[in-house]
């Protein structure tokens, strides 16, 4: 029986984008589970502190930072953070952002400001975390949230499309490269989740009806998270390179779409 040469990833994390939603779900449940976190939080100082709390009451340390995923210098926040918890286990690339513009009429400096958070802040935070788990020599875990929009296209939403394929395929190049140092590295994609950035309320997931969805609901928050934190432990240890969808079966609904009446799916 052969074992691995990496020492198991220590319980310490970073998760971008954890003042609400998945984000903070996934922090909460990783607390749970033992970890410490640091967290971080672009305008929301309220969520952060909130999420801050919820972690310290479950008996864990929190470190909170405000970061700008589409600075050149966002890898930086990764840094400071890596410090204060003493070294990282598992990064989760949560943050992000999203827009309701046809592509004519999306303009370069939006485009930009889509791709810059969605994919150019994942690729800071991934390499400078990457960087501080080689160094240590204990393997460690990156966990990409993506969307179901990874590999579905969206009316009115190319940029954000296009952010999340491009990070799914990131995802599975930094698996093929890190594999050597006992870093796995795979992605979330997650359907309608009932979160802030889709204008719900968490309960919301249980009330509101999807009849497009087999599962006739959008996700809860806590159902992704379950996932993530799956990724983070040493119950994936054969996992890596892979996107595991999270959608209550939305995307087996593609072939579907031409039989509905009218073109209400073109509309923003």
């Amino acid at each position: 029986m052969t074992t691995s040469p990496h020492p198991a990833h220590p319980r310490l994390a970073i998760i971008t984008g954890a003042d609400s939603g998945m984000g903070k779900a996934t922090a909460e449940l990783l607390a749970t589970e033992g970890f410490d976190v640091g967290i971080t939080f672009h305008t929301d100082a309220d969520g952060a502190e909130d999420t801050r709390r919820s972690i310290e009451a479950r008996g864990q340390r929190c470190f909170v930072a405000q970061q700008d995923l589409s600075s050149p210098d966002t890898g930086n926040v990764i840094d400071s953070l890596v410090d204060q918890l003493g070294g990282l286990g598992v990064l989760v690339n949560n943050g992000g952002t999203g827009h309701s513009d046809p592509v004519l009429e999306l303009d370069y400096e939006r485009w930009r400001q889509v791709i810059s958070t969605d994919l150019d802040g994942a690729f800071l935070c991934s390499q400078r975390a990457a960087r501080h788990m080689q160094q240590a020599g204990h393997g460690g875990r990156i966990i990409n949230v993506t969307s179901v929009h990874e590999t579905v296209p969206r009316f009115g939403a190319a940029a954000y499309c296009t952010a999340k394929a491009a990070l799914g395929m990131l995802t599975k190049c930094l698996a093929l490269e890190l594999s050597r140092d006992g870093i796995l590295v795979s992605s979330v994609a997650p359907g309608e989740i009932s979160t802030p950035m889709t204008g719900q309320d968490e309960s919301q997931a249980y009330s509101e009806a999807r009849p497009g969805n087999p599962i006739g609901r959008p996700g809860h928050v806590n159902e992704v998270a379950s996932v993530i934190a799956f990724l983070a432990s040493p119950r994936s240890g054969y996992v890596t390179g892979a996107s595991i969808t999270v959608d209550g079966g939305l995307t087996l609904m593609a072939a579907h779409g031409h039989d509905n009446a009218g073109e209400s799916w073109r509309e923003v």
